[in-house]
């Protein structure tokens, strides 16, 4: 395949819109993750499950899928919240717990580092983007 300067302008421009934009992924909703947060699903007390970044999150049983989840990584951006709660940026969070509530108030509960991160309302419950 014969790559020409346009099609060479449209995946470069397609790149640039893709990372000013966030993550392109999924649509859900985050929530605070408060603790204690051991033990969890995934690894019972272990504190070497937590990531060395501080981003961690309990999923929804729809992104659960019976404990796979576990480990799994997840880069989140916030679109929108109550109040102009966003801040700007992403993180990445590993997923170590199965949210603990039912039913769960957002499709990932963040711990509190990795939430304010994310939004400057702790109450808040946030519209995010996120991709595995």
């Amino acid at each position: 395949m014969k790559l020409t300067l346009s099609s060479l302008c449209m995946l470069f421009s397609i790149w640039l819109w893709s990372r000013m934009t966030g993550v392109l992924g999924d649509v859900g909703t985050a929530a605070l993750y408060r603790p204690p947060y051991l033990p969890t699903r995934c690894s019972g007390y272990s504190e070497e499950q937590l990531p060395e970044n501080g981003y961690f999150a309990s999923v929804s049983e729809g992104l659960w899928n019976n404990g796979a989840a576990c480990g799994r990584q997840y880069q989140v951006y916030c679109i929108s919240g109550p109040h102009r709660s966003c801040k700007n940026g992403d993180i990445i969070a590993t997923v170590v717990d199965l949210c603990r509530k039912s039913p769960c108030p957002a499709t990932l509960v963040l711990n509190d580092r990795a939430f304010s991160e994310l939004s400057k309302s702790p109450r808040a419950t946030i519209n995010i983007e996120y991709a595995q």
